[in-house]
């Protein structure tokens, strides 16, 4: 890890133990992308990468081809209508209505440490000493605009985080109407793209698509990050697999609107943009003021999507997560929702307690209806309190009575909702996102909070806190279940209603701010209609997300193996759910469930008090199998083997602990075939020279056989059968 900047070359070099990213100042002013790749120990003669030695050269030598040279110089932070064409980061209108912006280099400064980014989530270093951060100033004479790009690393990880903060140095307001927060310009290498897409109950499935002339967009306008998008972009060489080739990849700390993009431009240049999306913002800039985008995690890998899965992993484990529970066993829990949905009271809930604490089920965590006079999805969202009729004697007589059974106890919230039939409403109809003399449209029967007031936001926190104060509460599932549309604010002027959405993401940060830390033993869990709000946002404040609200075990192999190429396996919400699935109507082994679970957070969601013997049979042996290999799990190196998405038969993954002193696979053959022995797979990970016995048979393998000859998987005749394999380092 090491910064420097060479004041004779006037280049910036940005060191990771394995990687370099290099920067070059052009004609004194112009801040450019040199390199990002492979570590760099020299860099003689790297500076003429920039091109800024041949047609249309540098202003300073040809101003009569300034536009010409905007539009191909490789810019660091690009800018609008000043030449260059392509995608812009940053765009910005005077009070004279001009839109023009030229960013000049003015000065830097190297910091030891990461700063924290005010209101936003953000990376941060554990240690004093282990991260350094690069601050380039930029300066707009003309307008009066100063941007500070921001570029940090840490010494134990191959990430590189990036942000800007705007600054109005004028005497008068500057309006911006687009703040990305990182640019990339690469020489084109025939690069496919590699993106995250779907929908509700089917999130993050893996898209790639060559990258051809043009713009390749990937986006939410939705007001949070979305089940059909999502903030990742990676851009590959070609015959990329997990373990070759070149990746280059962002990812958003962000949970709302964003754009992603890739663009080929005339002279086959690429470059690579992320951050919030322009659509419908804009930020009022007032003299002295400032405005800070959130960050943008950069990983480029020269061994494959695998390397780069490890490089997010880790940077998220280590320097993201904040939560006291990242490096503990979660309680296993049982979800009432599947069970009951809306049809539950006391005795149910104990009773359902009751029997799953006889399994090794260790919370109960009781669902959507427990509030108002919600009996459905019609009513009640935003009065947060206890429906007494359900619920006679209150929350904390039913915490109490689950306590008692032995299971700690969990509760479902909402708070960023309200419905029109509610006390809440009725009283405020004005803090529902709306626009005057327009109806607003519904989305399961409900209208979204303007977090934009600040009144709103203390009412929303106070609700969920008030009753957290009430009873013993140990767990929250924090839910968003519809999109933003009729973007209007009764708070806001008519010259900030632009920020309305960046304003809305800012108020969900602070009461989950506020929650963690007047509850700092609270595990947190968000969730947004399932996976809609699934992002590195989010991890900020809780170390798990409801992953998707499809449970069915085969169509979780696809959204998990898209979740897991970035984000850890501790960090996705994954259960155990009644056959016939409720999403798909599929019909899976019990076991296999349990398996595809095990690569998540692990819990339940059915009601125990009515499945078979055999199936209560199978949660004890699920339980224990949690205990045993979960700190494998949450601690361990990641390893795609197969994927079901490609090969259509079988997936498979494996974890490896740090010190490479286990392993676990996990197999599961989606289609059996006929004509079929058994099938070879080759591990990953292992320790060449190291000895392994598989802890099913006793057998022993050396790391080199498993890794390059390949281990094999019997032949089961059966549709959606699993297996584990644990191989444990032995010293024969």
């Amino acid at each position: 890890m090491n910064i420097r900047f060479d004041e004779q070359k006037q280049l910036f070099q940005i060191n990771t133990e394995h990687t370099s990213y290099v920067i070059g100042i052009a004609d004194g002013k112009y801040v450019g992308h040199v390199y990002y790749g492979r570590k760099i120990e020299d860099l003689t003669g790297i500076y003429p990468l920039l091109r800024t030695g041949e047609a249309p050269f540098v202003p300073s030598v040809n101003m009569r081809e300034k536009c010409s040279f905007a539009d191909t110089f490789p810019a660091e932070y690009s800018t609008s209508g000043v030449g260059d064409y392509r995608e812009s980061c940053l765009d910005v209108r005077t009070t004279g209505g001009h839109r023009a912006c030229e960013l000049s280099f003015e000065g830097y400064e190297i910091l030891e440490g990461k700063p924290a980014l005010a209101g936003l989530p953000s990376t941060f270093a554990k240690e004093a000493g282990r991260a350094k951060t690069l601050e380039i100033t930029c300066k707009d004479e003309c307008i009066g605009l100063k941007a500070v790009l921001s570029y940090s690393v840490f010494e134990d990880s191959d990430a590189l985080i990036r942000s800007v903060r705007l600054i109005n140095e004028g005497t008068e307001k500057l309006y911006i109407e687009k703040a990305l927060s990182a640019c990339i310009d690469m020489d084109d290498e025939n690069f496919e793209m590699l993106a995250l897409t779907g929908s509700w109950a089917r999130e993050r499935h893996m898209t790639k698509c060559p990258v051809t002339y043009g713009r390749h967009l990937i986006s939410s306008t939705k007001g949070e990050s979305s089940h059909q998008e999502h903030p990742f972009l990676a851009l590959m060489t070609e015959g990329t697999t997990q373990d070759q080739g070149e990746v280059y990849a962002m990812n958003f700390i962000y949970s709302g609107n964003f754009m992603a993009m890739a663009q080929v431009s005339q002279f086959n240049s690429v470059r690579m943009v992320m951050g919030i999306h322009p659509e419908g913002f804009e930020w009022t800039l007032n003299p002295n003021a400032s405005f800070q985008t959130p960050e943008v995690v950069c990983v480029y890998s020269d061994e494959g999507l695998g390397k780069m899965t490890r490089t997010f992993h880790d940077l998220y484990r280590e320097h993201l997560i904040r939560s006291p529970y990242l490096h503990k066993k979660r309680p296993i829990l049982i979800n009432n929702w599947e069970a009951t949905y809306f049809d539950f009271d006391t005795e149910k809930l104990v009773a359902i307690a009751r029997e799953a604490k006889k399994d090794g089920i260790e919370m109960l965590v009781m669902d959507d209806g427990w509030f108002g006079h919600r009996n459905n999805d019609d009513s009640s969202l935003g009065d947060w309190f206890v429906n007494e009729e359900k619920l006679p004697g209150g929350l904390k007589t039913l915490v109490d009575k689950v306590k008692a059974e032995g299971l700690a106890f969990g509760i479902w919230f909402e708070p960023e909702m309200i419905s029109p039939d509610s006390e809440l409403y009725r009283r405020h109809p004005e803090w529902a996102i709306q626009i005057p003399g327009r109806a607003p449209g519904m989305s399961r029967a409900q209208y979204v909070l303007d977090l934009s007031r600040p009144e709103v936001v203390d009412y929303a926190y106070e609700c969920v806190a008030s009753i957290l104060r009430s009873a013993d509460i140990s767990y929250v599932k924090w839910d968003m279940n519809r999109q933003l549309t009729d973007i209007g604010s009764a708070y806001l002027d008519a010259h900030t209603q632009g920020e309305l959405m960046h304003r809305y993401v800012l108020g969900v940060y602070e009461m989950q701010e506020r929650l963690v830390t007047e509850f700092p033993d609270l595990l947190l869990e968000n969730c947004s209609g399932g996976g809609a709000r699934f992002d590195a946002g989010m991890l900020y404040y809780s170390p798990q997300i409801w992953c998707s609200d499809d449970t069915d075990a085969i169509e979780r192999l696809a959204i998990q193996e898209g979740t897991a190429l970035i984000y850890p396996l501790s960090c996705m919400g994954a259960h155990v759910s009644d056959c016939p699935n409720h999403t798909v109507g599929r019909i899976t082994p019990f076991m296999t469930r349990g398996h595809v679970a095990l690569a998540g957070t692990f819990g339940y969601e059915l009601d125990i008090t009515k499945i078979s013997e055999g199936d209560r049979d199978a949660i004890k042996f699920q339980t224990k199998l949690y205990h045993k290999y979960h700190p494998l799990v949450r601690e361990g190196d990641y390893y795609r083997i197969a994927s079901y998405q490609q090969n259509h038969l079988y997936d498979c993954w494996e974890v490896v602990a740090k010190d490479r002193s286990e392993a676990l696979v996990t197999f599961v053959q989606v289609m059996s075939e006929p004509n079929f022995k058994s099938r070879k797979i080759r591990l990953k990970g292992l320790e060449p020279k190291a000895s392994y016995r598989l802890e099913e048979t006793g057998d022993v393998y050396s790391g080199d056989v498993l890794m390059r000859a390949g281990f094999l998987v019997r032949r089961d005749h059966r549709d959606f059968s699993s297996r584990l394999f644990h191989f444990v380092k032995t010293e024969e």
